[in-house]
């Protein structure tokens, strides 16, 4: 049996923050894993620029509602899933997800979740596990599922070296440089390609 992973934001949705970076004007919460390995580094710094800007979940929330996939996001996935197990292993929070995951049928999603006070101010988040998408990914071989996964950014390349095949997709310049191990691609078509190249199954349907 195989199993696809996916990251969620850069690789079917736009980065949530930096589309909340360009509506508050605020240039440092542009910041992402493209930019920032350490995710707990990353996520302190974005958790002190929205104290210092009076931000709430609410004002991020309201941004995401409008939020939609990525043009042939939800097309892919629906091709995916005709084809294989789907699980998106996102370092996202539930909180965020609802909207999007609504507009791209509802695929399974694993990822964290943020904490916040009675005014909605967010205090804190809580990652699922440490290392969460090697660790699904190892998760997944103990039930004997072989992985293939795909992702853009430096807290992907964990999952994507676990994982039988790892593939980068529309990833920066930086990360291509640093993995080029893993297989490079940019369309939702070079990406279907590249996951019926990597598949072990007759997957013509």
């Amino acid at each position: 049996m195989e199993i696809a992973c996916l990251d969620l934001e850069g690789v079917l949705v736009p980065e949530i923050w930096i589309d909340f970076a360009e509506r508050t004007g605020i240039e440092a919460l542009k910041a992402t894993t493209r930019d920032i390995p350490d995710y707990d580094v990353l996520m302190s710094q974005r958790l002190q620029i929205l104290k210092d800007n009076g931000l709430k979940l609410q004002d991020i929330q309201a941004v995401i509602a409008d939020i939609a996939p990525l043009d042939g996001a939800a097309e892919f996935i629906d091709w995916l899933r005709e084809r294989f197990q789907v699980v998106i292993l996102s370092d996202t929070f539930y909180e965020f997800s609802a909207p999007l995951m609504k507009q791209l049928g509802w695929p399974t999603l694993f990822c964290h979740r943020l904490e916040s006070d009675a005014e909605g101010n967010v205090v804190n988040y809580h990652l699922r596990q440490k290392d969460p998408k090697r660790q699904s990914v190892k998760a997944f071989h103990s039930l004997q599922y072989r992985v293939i996964a795909a992702g853009d950014s430096y807290n992907d390349t964990t999952m994507l070296s676990e994982a039988e095949v790892g593939i980068l997709f529309h990833a920066p310049q930086n990360v291509k440089d640093e993995f080029p191990q893993f297989t490079s691609v940019d369309t939702f078509a070079d990406l279907k390609q590249a996951f019926l190249n990597a598949s072990v199954r007759d997957l013509s349907l």
